[in-house]
C-alpha cells in the first residue's frame, strides 16, 4: 500500500486500521486526507488477507471536522469542477466491515465519516456535532440523510438546526451508535470485536451488510427478494459447505471467503 501523509495504516491478524493522523489540528479533514481514506479503504477491500476494517483517529479527537481554510473562498462552480464529494460515495461501495472507534470531538465532517461506518464504538465523552448550520452551510457528505436514517426525522432536524454538541449517551439512546466504553479501553474493545466478526465466514459477513443497507431504502416486500437471492447465493460457496459440514461433525469450521 501507498505511504500517506495524513493517515496510518497497519494490519493485524484479518483486521485492517487505518488512522486519521492530523491531531494538532484534531484530525480536521482536508481534501487530500478523503482522498487517502477512501485509497486505503478500496485497497483494503480488495486484499484477501483483510476481513475488517477499523477506523479511528490519532490524538484526542476523532476528527473536529472540515479543514474550513481549505473551502471558505470556494464558490459553486469550483466545488462542481472538484465534485469533491464523489470520494465519499466510493466510502459507501466498501463491502467489508467497516468499524469506527471514535473519540473527543466527532464534528461536521467528522461526524459523516463516522456515520460511513457500518458499527461505532465511542469512548465515553465524546461529542457529535453538525455545527455547519453556524457557519451558514449544512452537511454536504451524507449527514443529514443518514442521521435521518438513524436518529429519525424529529432528532435529526433537532441536532442539525441547533448544531448542539451531542453527548455519547444520547447518541447512543438514538441508535447512531453501538456501544460506550472507557477511553482507556477503546482500542482495545473495538479491536476484539473486530476480531469476532473476522472470524465470521467472509462471504456472509459482506452479503449481510449488502442486505442489511437495502432494506434501509427497500420497501419491505423487495428487501425480502434481495435478501432471498443473497441467501440463495451463499449455497455457492464452500464456506457454507465447510459450516454446515463443521456444525455436523462437531467442529470448528475453517472459512476461506469462497
Amino acid at each position: 500500500m501507498n505511504s500517506f501523509e495524513f493517515i496510518e495504516t497497519s494490519v493485524t491478524g484479518g483486521t485492517a486500521v487505518i488512522e486519521l493522523n492530523r491531531p494538532r489540528q484534531l484530525n480536521s479533514l482536508n481534501r487530500k486526507m478523503v482522498g487517502e481514506i477512501v485509497e486505503a479503504m478500496e485497497a483494503f477491500d480488495r486484499d484477501d488477507n483483510v476481513r475488517v476494517i477499523v477506523l479511528t483517529g490519532k490524538g484526542r479527537a476523532f476528527s473536529a471536522g472540515a479543514d474550513i481554510d481549505e473551502m471558505a473562498e470556494d464558490d459553486p462552480i469550483r466545488l462542481e469542477l472538484l465534485n469533491q464529494f464523489a470520494d465519499w460515495d466510493r466510502l459507501a461501495l466498501i463491502k467489508k466491515p467497516i468499524i469506527g472507534a471514535v473519540k473527543g470531538f466527532v464534528f461536521g465532517g467528522g461526524f459523516e465519516l463516522a456515520l460511513c461506518c457500518d458499527i461505532l464504538i465511542a469512548a465515553s465523552g465524546t461529542e457529535f456535532s453538525f455545527p455547519e448550520v453556524s457557519i451558514g452551510v449544512m452537511p454536504g457528505a451524507g449527514g443529514t440523510q443518514r442521521l435521518t436514517k438513524l436518529a429519525g426525522r424529529t432528532k435529526a432536524l433537532e441536532w442539525l438546526w441547533t448544531g448542539e454538541r451531542i453527548p455519547a449517551e444520547a447518541a447512543l439512546a438514538h441508535g447512531v451508535i453501538n456501544k460506550i466504553v472507557a477511553p482507556e479501553l477503546l482500542m482495545e474493545e473495538t479491536l476484539k470485536f473486530a476480531s469476532r466478526i473476522a472470524k465470521q465466514p467472509p462471504l456472509s459477513v459482506r452479503l449481510i451488510k449488502d442486505s442489511v443497507n437495502k432494506a434501509v431504502d427497500y420497501p419491505l416486500y423487495e428487501g425480502m427478494q434481495y435478501e432471498r437471492k443473497n441467501f440463495y447465493l451463499l449455497f455457492a460457496s464452500q464456506d457454507q459447505k465447510e459450516g454446515m459440514n463443521a456444525f455436523v461433525e462437531k467442529r470448528k469450521p475453517n472459512y476461506k471467503g469462497r
